[in-house]
């Protein structure tokens, strides 16, 4: 793995943070269900392992996966790898 492999997932799971955190209801979700806090959110915004727990979010959800990845323009299967890069 290269860190152009790892910077291309890193960009992809922040734009699907992004669109998570659109929705009040699936921020509190995600807040919920993974531990993570908004401080949490703020300050650990650029490791790779919190990314990872977004998607991982979104995986485990698989409408929301399919929903988010149609609205960042991406397929599920590369929100999936993105984690994968991210949290292997």
């Amino acid at each position: 793995m290269t860190d152009e492999d790892t910077n291309r997932a890193m960009e992809v799971a922040l734009d699907a943070l992004g669109w998570t955190l659109d929705d009040p209801a699936r921020a509190e979700r995600l807040i919920a269900l993974t531990g993570l806090t908004p401080l949490d959110l703020r300050t650990r915004i650029e490791q790779p392992a919190l990314l990872g727990a977004v998607l991982g979010f979104l995986e485990a959800h698989e409408p929301d996966l399919i929903a988010c990845a149609d609205a960042i323009g991406r397929g599920p299967a590369d929100l999936v790898a993105a984690r994968q890069v991210l949290t292997p």
